[in-house]
C-alpha cells in the first residue's frame, strides 16, 4: 500500500470512528472540529471528500437533505479491521487517547468516562451477574457503576452483537484522565496479574508492559484463566488483574485530592502507592509515586473463571456518566 492510500485510509477510520460513537447523523464541520480534538487536522471540505469516497464504499450513508452521515453495519465492521500497522502500540496509544478524551467533571459527577466493554450470552448473562455481584461489593474493581446493552444497541461505538448482552465497566484509565485534568502527567507502565495474601495486594507475578503490546494485557490474562478473584473475594488468597502507573512526586497533594473526589462519585481503584519506595514488590524511583490499580474487568475475570464465555474489550471507548447505574440495581 503506497504512502498516499495509507494516509487516506487512516483518515478513513479515524472519521467512521466518529459516527460511530454518535447516535445522530453528523454533518462534515461536526465531524471536522471531533477530528481536531482527536489531533486529526481535516477541513470541511477535506471530510466532505472523504465521506464521498466513504458512500461508494458503503461504509456510510447520507440521511436527508444535508451532508448529515450514519455509520453503516459495513462501516462498524471496517473499523475493528482497521490497518495492522495501527495496531502497533496500541495498547498505550490507546490509554492516552482515552484519557485525553476523558471529560469527567469531579465536582459535578458530569462527562464522559471511559469503559471497558464485555458480551456475555444472553442464556448465561443471570448466572454471571450472581457471580460478579461479591466483586462489584468490594475493593477489586474501578466501580460499582455499569449499564447494559441489548443486542443490536451500543455501547460507546461498539454494537452489541446477537444473542448476547453488552456490559460497560468503569476503565481505570479514568483516574489518569481525571489527573491529566488536573495537570498531573501519569506514565502507565504495565498490567498484570497481582497476588493477594491476607486480603492484601501482596507482589505483582506476572505483568505486560504497555508499550509496544498490541492487544489489551488484561484481555490476554483473562483469556489464560490466569486470575483467581473469586478465591480473593472467599479466602483473601488469590490473583487479580491490577495495573501499574507512575507519577512525579510533587503531585502527591493532588493525587490524593483526586482519589478522593473520584471516590466520592463512586470511583475508587486505588490500591497501593508508594513515594520512591517498591510498591507491591515493584521498584519505584526517588522523586516518583507509584501506583498500583485494580482493573475494571476484574469482575468480568471471576465469571470466566467460573466457565463463562466472554468478549472483552478493554480500554475500548467513552460513555457519559449520566447512563451508568449501580450494579445491585441490574442484579438484584
Amino acid at each position: 500500500m503506497s504512502f498516499e492510500a495509507a494516509d487516506v485510509e487512516r483518515k478513513t477510520i479515524a472519521i467512521l470512528k466518529v459516527l460511530s460513537e454518535s447516535k445522530e447523523p453528523l454533518g462534515s464541520r461536526v465531524i471536522a472540529r471531533r477530528l481536531k480534538d482527536c489531533g486529526i487536522d481535516l477541513s470541511e471540505r477535506a471530510v466532505r471528500y472523504h465521506l464521498k469516497l466513504m458512500d461508494e464504499r458503503g461504509l456510510t450513508q447520507l440521511v436527508g437533505r444535508r451532508d448529515g452521515r450514519l455509520v453503516t453495519d459495513h462501516g462498524i465492521d471496517e473499523i475493528g479491521s482497521a490497518l495492522v500497522s495501527d495496531k502497533v502500540g496500541l495498547a498505550i496509544s490507546r490509554i492516552e487517547l482515552l484519557a485525553f478524551r476523558t471529560g469527567f467533571d469531579l465536582d459535578t459527577h458530569t462527562g464522559p468516562v471511559p469503559i471497558n466493554v464485555s458480551y456475555f450470552p444472553k442464556a448465561e448473562f443471570n448466572k454471571a451477574l450472581r457471580i460478579m455481584k461479591p466483586v462489584f461489593a468490594s475493593d477489586l474493581c474501578v466501580s460499582p457503576l455499569v449499564t447494559m446493552a441489548q443486542e443490536g444497541e451500543m455501547l460507546g461505538e461498539l454494537r452489541t452483537p446477537q444473542g448476547f448482552v453488552g456490559m460497560a465497566t468503569v476503565c481505570s484509565v479514568v483516574i489518569s484522565g481525571a489527573l491529566l485534568k488536573a495537570g498531573v502527567p501519569m506514565d502507565s507502565k504495565f498490567s498484570g496479574i497481582l497476588q493477594f495474601r491476607n486480603s492484601k495486594p501482596h507482589r505483582f507475578v506476572e505483568l505486560i508492559y504497555y508499550s509496544g503490546c498490541s492487544l489489551d494485557p488484561s484481555d490476554v490474562f483473562i483469556r489464560a484463566k490466569m486470575t483467581s478473584v473469586a478465591k480473593v473475594i472467599n479466602k483473601g488468597e488469590g490473583r487479580i488483574l491490577a495495573t501499574f502507573r507512575e507519577l512525579p512526586a510533587p503531585c502527591q497533594p493532588i493525587l490524593e485530592q483526586t482519589v478522593d473526589k473520584l471516590a466520592r462519585a463512586g470511583i475508587r481503584g486505588v490500591l497501593a502507592t508508594g513515594n520512591g519506595k517498591p510498591v507491591c514488590e515493584v521498584p519505584v524511583e526517588p522523586n516518583r509515586i507509584g501506583m498500583v490499580v485494580a482493573n475494571g474487568l476484574n469482575p468480568v475475570a471471576a465469571a470466566v473463571e467460573a466457565g463463562l464465555e466472554v468478549e472483552n474489550y478493554g480500554m475500548s471507548t467513552i460513555i457519559d456518566f449520566s447512563s451508568l447505574v449501580e450494579f445491585r440495581q441490574i442484579a438484584d
